[in-house]
C-alpha cells in the first residue's frame, strides 16, 4: 500500500487541480468504491453536486478532500487506488470508477482502482479531520507531532520495534518500505524489544524514518509498478535509492553482506544480517 510519501505526492497534485473548484457532477461508474457510503452511489453524487473543494489534506497515509461546507471526501487508496487529472473528453481508463466534473468546464478528476480495495466516502463535518480517522496519530512531518510523546509511548510498549513503527495509532505514515529502510539506517533489528529502547535510540529511529520518507518524497515516492503513480500518471523514483527493501541477496551498501528477506506479519522484512543482528531481547 502507498505510504506517506506516495500519498503526499497525490495530495500535492490534487491541490493544484481541485482547490477552489466547484463540482458540477459526480459519476459513479462502479458501486464498490463508494461502498462505505451506505445511502448508495446516487446519494453520494447528489451530496457533492454544487459543492466546492478546499485544499486537500493528509494525515499519515490518509488523504481527504475538504469541502467549503465543512464536510469532506475521505479517500482510501488501498492497494491500487489512483487519482488522475484529465482533460474533458479524454478516453476513459480501463479501471475508471468515479469521475468528478467541474462547473468551470476545465479538466476533470478521476478515481481509478484496479483491485477495488480502496474507495471514497462522504464524511459529514470532516473538513478539519474526518471522524473516521481521528484515532490515527500525527505523522513526523506534522508541525504538531509530539516527539517526546512518541518516545515515551514507544518505550512503554512491549512489542517488536517494527511492529511499533507500523502502529498508526503511535506514529502514522510509516509502512513496510520505510520501516525497513529506517531500521537499516539505525542498524537495528526489526524484533528489538521496544521496552529496551533508550530515549536516544527512539529519537534516532524516528529521525531516520522522517529522513528516508523526505528523500522519497523529493523524487515522487516509491513506484514498483504502474499502480503507484501521481495524478499525471508518472512514477516515483525512490526505488533506485532503497538500501534493503526488496533487495534480497543484493549486497548491503554498508558491508557487502547479502540482504535477507524474512517473513513478518504476513509480509516480508529485509535486513542486513551483519548490520542488524538479532538482539538479545527480541519480540517477534
Amino acid at each position: 500500500m502507498p505510504e506517506l510519501p506516495e500519498v503526499e505526492v497525490v495530495r500535492r497534485g490534487l491541490a493544484d487541480f481541485t482547490a477552489g473548484r466547484t463540482i458540477d457532477a459526480v459519476e459513479v461508474l462502479h458501486p464498490r468504491p463508494v461502498r462505505r457510503h451506505l445511502a448508495g452511489p446516487d446519494d453520494f453524487a447528489a451530496l457533492l453536486k454544487g459543492q466546492t473543494f478546499a485544499t486537500p489534506a493528509r494525515r499519515g497515509k490518509y488523504l481527504w478532500l475538504p469541502l467549503e461546507s465543512g464536510d469532506a471526501v475521505l479517500a482510501h487508496l488501498g492497494m491500487s487506488g489512483q487519482f488522475r487529472v484529465q482533460p474533458v473528453g479524454a478516453p476513459d481508463e480501463k479501471h475508471l470508477r468515479i469521475r468528478f466534473r467541474f462547473a468551470d468546464d476545465g479538466g476533470e478528476v478521476r478515481f481509478l482502482d484496479q483491485r477495488m480495495f480502496g474507495g471514497l466516502s462522504y464524511s459529514e463535518g470532516g473538513a478539519e479531520l474526518p471522524a473516521e480517522i481521528a484515532h490515527i496519530a500525527r505523522d513526523p512531518f506534522d508541525p504538531l507531532f509530539d516527539e517526546a510523546l512518541f518516545v515515551s509511548s514507544l518505550r512503554r510498549k512491549k512489542t517488536g520495534l517494527k511492529r511499533a513503527l507500523l502502529d498508526q495509532t503511535l506514529v502514522s505514515g510509516i509502512g513496510n518500505i520505510y520501516a525497513d529502510e529506517a531500521l537499516w539506517r539505525a542498524k537495528l533489528h526489526y524484533a528489538k524489544a521496544t521496552e529496551t529502547m533508550k530515549p536516544l535510540q527512539a529519537r534516532e529511529i524516528l529521525g531516520h524514518a522522517k529522513a528516508v520518507m523526505g528523500e522519497a518524497l523529493a523524487v515522487g515516492g516509491t513506484s514498483f509498478d504502474a499502480l503507484y503513480v501521481n495524478v499525471n500518471g508518472e512514477s516515483g523514483y525512490f526505488e533506485r535509492g532503497l538500501a534493503v527493501y526488496g533487495q534480497e541477496d543484493s549486497p548491503c551498501p554498508r558491508d557487502g553482506r547479502p540482504i535477507r528477506r524474512e517473513p513478518f506479519m504476513n509480509r516480508s522484512s529485509f535486513r542486513c544480517p551483519k548490520c542488524q543482528p538479532v538482539p538479545r531481547h527480541a519480540r517477534w
